[in-house]
């Protein structure tokens, strides 16, 4: 074997195993530095959207467990109350 075969046949075992790894979502540190990056270069109009919805999110689960929580006739007054809103 020659050193042009050799090269090749080390550039294609590690080509092939980055596709596998790729393929099974292996994350490798480049990868993970690239993300990372992806997330501090956000935007904050954005952030700030996503937190307001979170925030949203919370309160209508705070709601959702209270009913829930509540006895039953007391269930049936909170659904005749959000349906009036």
């Amino acid at each position: 074997m020659n050193p042009f075969e050799f090269v090749i046949a080390i550039l294609v075992i590690v080509f092939t195993f980055r596709i596998i790894s790729h393929r099974m979502g292996i994350r490798t540190g480049m990868d993970r530095r690239w993300a990372n990056q992806q997330l501090q270069a956000g935007d904050p109009r954005e952030t700030d959207r996503l937190r307001s919805d979170v925030q949203e999110l919370k309160e209508r689960i705070k709601v959702l467990e209270r009913i829930t929580v509540e006895k039953e006739n007391s269930l049936a007054k909170e659904i005749e109350s959000l349906r009036d809103r």
